[in-house]
């Protein structure tokens, strides 16, 4: 799924920096109605206009998405090893 917020029944989730303030604002839609979404969104003049089409790997594009995750690769890893080494302690 990738919406920037998702409303499954009760349970209401955001990703992606932006996609916080986005999350706000529905909440406070969903809480007190559109009318104070639209309010909140004018008082922080949250009118966002990324200078680049790639804030998603389906518009990213195969080659961009590569890169990333080459470049990332290594952070990968050692998040996995610092996982393995928590669960371990976790379960000792």
């Amino acid at each position: 799924m990738a919406e920037r917020v998702v409303i499954d029944g009760p349970i209401v989730t955001g990703g992606g920096v932006t996609a916080g303030i986005d999350f706000g604002l529905k909440l406070a839609a969903i809480l007190r109605g559109e009318s104070e979404g639209r309010r909140i969104q004018l008082e922080l003049e949250y009118s966002p206009q990324p200078p680049f089409d790639t804030g998603s790997p389906a518009a990213a594009g195969p080659e961009l998405v590569a890169s990333v995750q080459k470049r990332y690769a290594p952070f990968a890893v050692a998040r996995r090893e610092a996982t393995l080494r928590a669960k371990a302690r976790l379960e000792a």
